[in-house]
């Protein structure tokens, strides 16, 4: 646990990570001074910014007197002393018409939310669409395309459908086609896709005429449905050029890298607590690509059911209270808009 500071060391340090946030530019007792907010002089200033760097709060660079917020510090101003932006009302208003667009899916609503976010923060937005395996199978079709190609439909009670073409080494025939879908569907309807395991194989191939091999395809590709559930998207990627902090090459590269690597992305969403806003920085993501970044993270539900993670990605010096604000205001809108009977 970060050591407890006094009020004046809080309110500097939190000037000067909102100061640096704003400007990218190390942050000197002049500046804070000149601001006229602390009440201080610049010699009790300058003491306290000592103190903060002995403690591990602040760190000084090479190319200037002022300091800049440690990752030690970023922590501290997001646990203790963050204040929620407000958000303005052409700003709100920009998110209601995003969010009134009428959807097909709650996947469609998952791509709208990750784009209004980029565009309210102007950060990078990472999204993996709904963890489907807590929903329940409402139906299960096999539609036969060819003598040895079928097609599995699984839709569930959210409106999420999965679908997987599978191909076979055997002919099969519209009387097997019916027996599939007998079985499936009495086996797996009302059930949460969590509960598919290796006992509906055993189940099915006791009482299916069907071949073996048929089954177990059919089974292996259903699997496949499941776990390839969560596609990723990105938006806002160029919006990383103007920051300073890119201009660095190796940085820029390590950003990059993180957004091509699709498992890492799916990895650091999916490790977020329900309903909770959880916020990484640097090295806390214990990924060794993410030491320069910082990755708020929201995993959204609708009435108990998952419509998806979204979460944002720049640098340590992000502008979290904005980005928490924008994110639990398209949270809030889009459960209101559900409750009042939309999409």
């Amino acid at each position: 646990m970060a050591k407890e500071l006094d009020d004046r060391k809080k309110r500097i340090l939190g000037a000067i990570v909102e100061e640096y946030i704003d400007n990218a530019e190390p942050v000197s007792s002049g500046v804070l001074v000149k601001k006229g907010e602390l009440n201080c002089s610049s010699a009790t200033i300058r003491n306290e910014m000592a103190e903060l760097e002995k403690i591990g709060f602040l760190e000084k660079t090479h190319t200037s007197s002022g300091r800049i917020p440690s990752q030690k510090g970023y922590r501290y101003y997001v646990d203790e002393l963050l204040r929620e932006d407000s958000l303005s009302r052409v700003e709100m208003e920009f998110i209601k018409q995003k969010l009134e667009h009428k959807v097909n899916d709650l996947e469609e609503l998952t791509r709208i939310a990750t784009t209004t976010l980029s565009e309210i923060t102007h950060y990078t937005t990472i999204a993996i669409g709904p963890n489907v395996n807590k929903h329940e199978i409402v139906d299960i079709k096999f539609v036969l395309l060819g003598s040895r190609v079928l097609m599995a439909v699984i839709l569930t009670d959210s409106g999420i459908i999965r679908e997987s073409v599978i191909k076979f080494d055997e002919d099969i025939s519209e009387e097997q086609i019916a027996d599939l879908t007998v079985i499936f569907k009495n086996k797996l309807i009302g059930k949460p896709l969590d509960e598919i395991n290796i006992p509906i194989e055993e189940f099915i191939t006791e009482e299916m005429k069907t071949g073996i091999n048929i089954i177990r395809k059919i089974i292996e590709e259903i699997n496949k449905i499941l776990d390839d559930s969560s596609d990723v998207y990105l938006e806002g990627t160029n919006k990383v050029v103007d920051m300073p902090e890119f201009k660095k090459v190796d940085i820029a590269k390590d950003f990059l890298n993180v957004l091509n690597a699709k498992d890492l992305v799916s990895d650091i969403l999916n490790t977020g607590l329900a309903e909770d806003i959880n916020i990484y920085i640097g090295e806390e993501s214990e990924k060794e690509e993410l030491k320069n970044f910082s990755i708020v993270t929201f995993n959204h539900l609708l009435e108990g059911k998952d419509i998806g993670t979204i979460g944002i990605i720049g640098p340590t010096r992000m502008d979290y209270s904005k980005v928490i604000a924008v994110m639990k205001y398209i949270s809030k809108k889009i459960n209101d808009d559900y409750k009042k009977g939309g999409f």
